[in-house]
């Protein structure tokens, strides 16, 4: 009878017995479980990153090319405006009326002359960099920067690219702007006036009328008599002192 029970306790093993579905399902989880979850979540917050990533990404490509187009943008809305003013090479005559001077400042006389023609190319060989991009392509030198904003010797300033006398040192005065400044150029014929629409806001440009080259705006708050202020950029300028 003894045996029959010891037989019978080891043939049922009910639940007690290891690796039973009942002790499964109530027995703490596995060593394989904490890795699974954690595998899982490593490979989510991977997927996570990634995607912010791609998302950080497109956002940077889109503002970089928000900002080319916006660049594009902003110099075809400035730099054309005064360039597209002047005359064409179609268009424009091939003489111009200008009135001569001396070096002394003394006025000759008015003379039909060649228009002068280059190619950007010519220009850039002849012009220092700075004044490429101003006389050529209406740039604007910074104020106070120049070398003749604050000159006061009498004197006569031609063209830097051409040498048409512009501006005589009688007409200068100190406007405080950081750029030299004309209450009249030397005569009406040696200079032209275009509408310059750059920045928003209408202004008048003014190029030498010998060979189109930018030199700078004028204004109406100038002194007496003109009560203009031709505000030039230095580079434009070649100074040559009165003998």
């Amino acid at each position: 009878m003894s045996d029959s029970n010891e037989l019978h306790k080891k043939d049922h093993v009910g639940t007690a017995a290891p690796g039973c579905p009942a002790e499964r399902s109530s027995a703490a989880p596995s060593a394989g479980a904490p890795f699974l979850a954690r595998s899982l979540r490593e490979k989510w917050g991977l997927a996570q990153l990634s995607a912010t990533a791609r998302v950080i990404q497109r956002r940077a490509f889109l503002a970089k090319s928000v900002a080319t187009i916006a660049g594009l943008a902003l110099w075809q809305w400035r730099k054309p405006a005064v360039l597209q003013a002047a005359p064409s090479a179609a268009t424009e005559p091939k003489e111009v009326t200008i009135v001569l001077f001396s070096d002394a400042g003394q006025r000759l006389r008015k003379e039909r002359v060649a228009k002068v023609v280059r190619t950007e190319n010519e220009w850039r060989k002849l012009l220092s960099g700075n004044a490429f991009d101003i006389t050529r392509h209406a740039d604007t030198e910074i104020a106070f920067s120049g070398k003749y904003w604050n000159l006061h010797d009498k004197g006569l300033y031609r063209c830097i690219c051409c040498d048409n006398a512009l501006f005589d040192s009688a007409t200068k005065f100190e406007s405080g702007t950081g750029w030299p400044s004309f209450w009249a150029p030397i005569a009406a014929e040696n200079v032209t006036e275009i509408r310059d629409t750059t920045f928003g806001m209408v202004r008048t440009a003014v190029s030498c009328a010998e060979c189109d080259a930018h030199l700078g705006h004028v204004f109406d708050d100038g002194p007496e008599p003109t009560h203009l202020r031709y505000c030039m950029n230095s580079a434009s300028l070649r100074f040559v002192s009165h003998t």
